[in-house]
């Protein structure tokens, strides 16, 4: 869900601050959740703030820049 107004996403447990999803679970897949967080969701915005499944909330901008799964600095 995302309300454009106010910049607010929720988007469960597919990425956390400082975290991503599991996918270890049944028909979890590593790859297929890292291109959703790349191409659905850091493309809202990084000023848009994220409520997650578990954990405080934290902004797009704030987890591509820090999150070390999903970082642009990730090597």
């Amino acid at each position: 869900f995302f309300h454009r107004g106010s910049k607010l996403a929720q988007v469960g447990d597919v990425l956390f601050n400082g975290s991503i999803g599991r996918t270890d679970f049944p028909k979890g897949d590593y790859n297929t959740l890292i291109h959703s967080i790349r191409e659905k969701l850091f493309p809202l915005g990084d000023d848009v703030s994220f409520i997650c499944g578990h954990g405080p909330m934290s902004t797009f901008g704030q987890e591509r820049a820090t999150n070390p799964f999903v970082s642009d600095h990730r090597g």
